[in-house]
């Protein structure tokens, strides 16, 4: 793996750019309890204002503000009370485009790893968005970190570009705005990607008669 984390003009593009050419790449956590590098095997793509499935669609608040700031940054959120969920932020400073980054193989650091997942398999270690999260120790603190320096803890690295061949693409997971919007790449036939879910709107409970 290179030294030298990809510059920031790989960032600066379309997020539909973006997105598969950051399968293969390696991203690299460097914490008191050890250095984990996970190779990105499976991401989406988020378009902003321009996309009814972004966090910044309705523009900018605190909890986003990450994403509308320069790219090559980490945009860092928590979900359903317990996971936290990791971005980097593309296209030209001030569009609000990010994409997720869902799952991915554990190339160094694995004993590391498993002490953060306990009773995981190798194979499920990185293998979804929260558990790729609690791999690489990224939490809150992470959010807003530059992704392209040199002397930063958390950066994205050249890693071995994914097969263009092997490289598909579809909806995205659990949303409910532009869900068919086929924004999620993955690498076919890589046991680390994760299991495709569709959206299921909750249905309120009928009553009963007499209720």
């Amino acid at each position: 793996m290179s030294r030298e984390p990809l510059p920031r003009d790989f960032f600066d593009r379309p997020v539909e750019e973006v997105a598969p050419a950051l399968l293969g790449r390696v991203v690299r956590h460097r914490t008191p309890e050890g250095d984990v590098a996970v190779r990105l095997t499976e991401v989406e793509a988020y378009a902003g204002p321009l996309d009814p499935a972004s966090h910044a669609y309705r523009g900018k608040t605190a909890r986003n503000a990450v994403m509308f700031g320069p790219p090559g940054h980490a945009y860092v959120y928590f979900t359903y009370g317990m996971h936290y969920c990791m971005n980097l932020v593309c296209g030209p400073d001030g569009t609000s485009m990010a994409v997720l980054l869902r799952a991915g193989e554990v190339v160094a650091g694995e004993e590391t790893a498993r002490a953060r997942r306990l009773r995981s398999t190798a194979r499920d270690l990185a293998r979804g968005p929260a558990r790729l999260c609690q791999a690489l120790g990224v939490a809150r603190e992470q959010n807003g970190l530059d992704v392209c320096s040199p002397e930063g803890s958390l950066s994205v690295h050249a890693g071995e570009p994914a097969d263009a061949s092997l490289i598909r693409t579809g909806p995205r997971t659990g949303v409910t705005g532009a869900k068919d919007v086929p924004w999620r790449y993955w690498i076919d036939g890589d046991p680390t990607v994760s299991q495709y879910r569709r959206h299921v709107p909750r249905q309120r409970r009928k009553a009963a008669p007499g209720e």
